[in-house]
């Protein structure tokens, strides 16, 4: 699974790289585009090259494409890469499409079969434009029909109907956006560990179905970023969902961030990157936590688990609730936070007694620096609980 990841990661940026070149290019002459698609790459740490150019004006193709990343000995080859749609946007460009082939690689002995992967209604600044979006370039949408992911004739894993929608800022408003994965299907069968595989074969989790759901906001002014929705749902097990709300993160930051990126890849391995590495944790200092969660909304799963623990025990389900009960204050007593135990060991046996969910949320009174909870992991780490306002609660609403 991190090998489709990291794979599909790569063509992802490669291609709104491909698009970002546009910006200082004539939209009529496919060489000059491609002349400065080369040159923005290179700026970013990546060689591009290509066999042909074939097409101009507002279609063209660029053939036969290959990408060297830093750290990277192989290339990555793309073939063909498709831009439709090219037209003039107030001294800027908006393109239509963009879009791969569809792309086929075997790494570490898997196979990742990928779809062809489309962006849609990009528009790329004018150079020099004041607006706050000049510095990055902006996506209407995305859209991926599959991904797969093969070991011989087993897919260990699969996805399908991958597709990402966002709207413009307008008169101030935070840019939002939204996605879905129709459907996911894992192969748990193939998990070698003997514990695990007995557990999952005795839950009924061999193949596992499920779909992705995302939702968040980007204010482009302030850097305030949130992801309101990210729920993982597997089918007859739960849905795992996550929240998060910083600030700070605005495109300076994101520049800065990447400025030294590039000082650290230009450096020769096992060069003192000390230097590059305090800068960094001077930008981190830009970044502020506002809140963040993590909940568990059951479908089954729980009782699952506890049924399956039980047999092995020669116990009975209730025995084991009981248990995990009186276990939980010895465990969080631990956390040297008492309003925090308390709330911990009543969510747990509320959430035992009647699984429906349980929730993990962090909300301080105030922003905190990333910087700041860096320095707490390492002096204090338990205090985190108490200047994060984590607070645990079972069986609520969302």
């Amino acid at each position: 699974m991190a090998v489709h990841r990291h794979v599909f990661s790569k063509l992802t940026l490669s291609t709104f790289i491909f698009a970002a070149a546009i910006a200082s290019a004539n939209a009529q002459d496919a060489s000059a585009v491609a002349d400065r698609v080369k040159q923005l790459m290179a700026n970013q740490g990546t060689e591009i090259s290509w066999s042909a150019i074939n097409g101009s004006g507002s279609s063209f193709k660029l053939e036969g494409v290959k990408l060297s990343f830093a750290g990277h000995a192989a290339p990555l080859e793309l073939g063909n890469v498709s831009f439709e749609g090219v037209s003039d946007d107030n001294g800027g460009y908006r393109i239509e499409s963009i879009s791969t082939e569809a792309y086929t690689t075997t790494e570490d002995g898997a196979t990742i079969e990928i779809s062809p992967f489309k962006t849609t209604g990009l528009k790329v600044p004018a150079a020099g434009s004041t607006d706050p979006m000049a510095q990055m370039l902006f996506a209407e949408g995305a859209e991926l029909a599959s991904l797969s992911v093969k070991l011989g004739d087993k897919t260990p894993f699969s996805l399908e109907g991958f597709s990402v929608e966002v709207t413009p800022p307008a008169d101030g408003k935070p840019i939002e956006f939204s996605g879905a994965a129709e459907k996911f299907t894992a192969d748990l069968s193939l998990v070698t560990d003997p514990q695990a595989k007995a557990a999952i074969e005795a839950m009924g989790y061999q193949t596992i179905n499920g779909s992705l759901d995302m939702a968040g906001s980007w204010q482009l002014s302030d850097g305030r970023m949130g992801l309101s929705q990210f729920d993982v749902t597997v089918d007859n097990a739960g849905t795992f969902g996550m929240t998060y709300d910083i600030g700070g993160y605005t495109p300076d930051f994101i520049k800065a961030m990447q400025d030294v990126q590039k000082q650290m890849a230009a450096q020769p391995e096992g060069a003192d990157n000390s230097a590059q590495g305090l800068a960094m944790l001077g930008l981190m200092q830009q970044l502020t936590f506002q809140a963040a969660s993590l909940r568990w909304d059951d479908d089954s799963l729980t009782g699952k688990v506890i049924d399956y623990v039980a047999k092995l025990q020669n116990m009975k389900p209730e025995d084991i609730k009981n248990q995990a009960k009186a276990i939980v204050p010895f465990l969080t007593a631990q956390l040297n936070n008492p309003d925090l135990s308390a709330a911990l060991t009543a969510a747990v046996t509320k959430y035992l007694d009647d699984p429906q969910s349980l929730e993990i949320s962090a909300e301080p009174a105030s922003p905190v620096p990333f910087s700041q909870i860096a320095a707490s992991s390492m002096a204090d780490p338990m205090a985190l609980t108490k200047s994060l306002g984590v607070t645990v609660t079972a069986n609520e609403e969302e």
